[in-house]
C-alpha cells in the first residue's frame, strides 16, 4: 500500500467545488484537516534560473490544502 502524502492541494475554478472537496473526498476519514483558507491564487512554474512561467494561462484558481492530522504541523 502506498503511503498517503502529508499534504494534498486541490485546485478548482470555483470556490464551492474546492470547499466541498473536504466532504466529497472524505478527507476527514482519511485523516486530513483543512490547512488555512480557500483562496484564489495564481500559479507559476520555475525551472532552473529561468523566469517563472504562468500555469493555467495565468488564470487564478482556488486552492485548498489538506494536511494529515499526525504530520506534526
Amino acid at each position: 500500500m502506498t503511503k498517503e502524502p502529508d499534504r494534498i492541494t486541490i485546485l478548482a475554478r470555483e470556490f464551492t467545488a474546492a470547499a466541498l472537496e473536504f466532504h466529497r473526498g472524505r478527507m476527514a476519514e482519511k485523516g486530513y484537516r483543512l490547512e488555512g483558507s480557500i483562496t484564489p491564487r495564481a500559479f507559476k512554474m520555475l525551472e532552473g534560473t529561468n523566469q517563472p512561467v504562468d500555469l493555467f494561462d495565468g488564470e487564478p484558481l482556488f486552492a485548498v490544502t489538506f494536511v494529515k492530522r499526525d504530520s506534526g504541523d
